[in-house]
């Protein structure tokens, strides 16, 4: 007979006495492999065996935050995915983007949404935004064993503060590194490797208190200047009607915009720099 077999079909006790309000705390406990971070891994280098996704943009408006992700997943020099979608809602009012391994990315992604929800079942109420952004970093520090080997991820994630201290500043971006390093960017910011092209189309057109609808041009625009001079962004595909995922946080909670939305923009960008490559 199995050593952990119980003969009475009963649940153990971890699932029915009352615990801990983070579900990450609660799988450490229950089941510590289904955490990404805490799978073995063979040695040596794995980051090229995995698609990678890039690249992410998000910045601040007067009404709340705008966030946009191109499409592709790439193998080394090869497309993995044009049609990966790398934004996601957090929560009813944040959003999460990510890059780095598009796998563990995701898996990481979806266990961070469940984190919340869990949160706010067992709590009653949401976690503060700096609350939600303190716990994406201890889930980013989790993975830093596999990171060590390859298989990094990074999140940018961005919402809209229900209790900010300056009703001005309700939209707020927050961005990490491997090591769960969390750091409050200010106006916009981008990550994954198109993401140095895309801060600088962004430093020269990005005005504090951008409406959204000007503020979603401009992460398009910024995400079509990351694909010109980066082949692991994917631009706005006419040909195939793939464009970037595009989210709104706003007081009146996320949003994600429609296909039609989305394709009138982007289709706006190019037709743009059909006129002038430059932008």
């Amino acid at each position: 007979m199995a050593k952990d077999f119980d003969p009475s079909g009963r649940l153990p006790d971890i699932f029915t006495n009352a615990g801990t309000s983070s579900f990450t705390q609660f799988l450490t406990h229950a089941a510590p492999e289904m955490l990404p971070g805490r799978r073995p891994l063979p040695p040596g280098l794995a980051g090229d065996m995995a698609p990678h996704g890039t690249t992410i943009v998000a910045i601040t408006t007067a009404e709340g935050v705008v966030m946009a992700g191109d499409r592709r997943a790439t193998m080394g020099n090869l497309i993995a995915s044009r049609d990966i979608e790398k934004v996601h809602p957090a929560d009813a009012y944040s959003l999460i983007g990510i890059a780095g391994t598009a796998g563990i990315g995701i898996e990481l992604m979806r266990l961070f949404q469940v984190e919340l929800e869990h949160y706010e079942k067992i709590e009653g109420i949401m976690l503060s935004l700096d609350g939600k952004a303190n716990r994406l970093a201890g889930m980013v520090r989790g993975n830093l064993g596999a990171a060590m080997q390859g298989l990094a991820v990074v999140p940018l994630f961005a919402g809209y503060d229900l209790s900010p201290a300056d009703p001005a500043k309700a939209g707020r971006i927050f961005s990490f590194d491997v090591a769960g390093g969390l750091y409050e960017e200010t106006g916009y910011d981008s990550i994954g490797s198109g993401s140095l092209f895309a801060k600088s189309a962004l430093k020269k057109k990005y005005r504090t208190g951008v409406s959204t609808q000007d503020a979603i041009r401009l992460a398009v625009e910024a995400l079509y200047d990351a694909a010109d001079d980066d082949t692991a962004t994917g631009g706005p595909d006419v040909t195939r009607k793939i464009y970037p995922v595009v989210m709104t946080a706003t007081a009146q909670g996320t949003h994600r915009l429609s296909e039609e939305e989305i394709s009138a923009v982007a289709e706006q960008v190019v037709a743009g720099r059909m006129e002038n490559p430059g932008g």
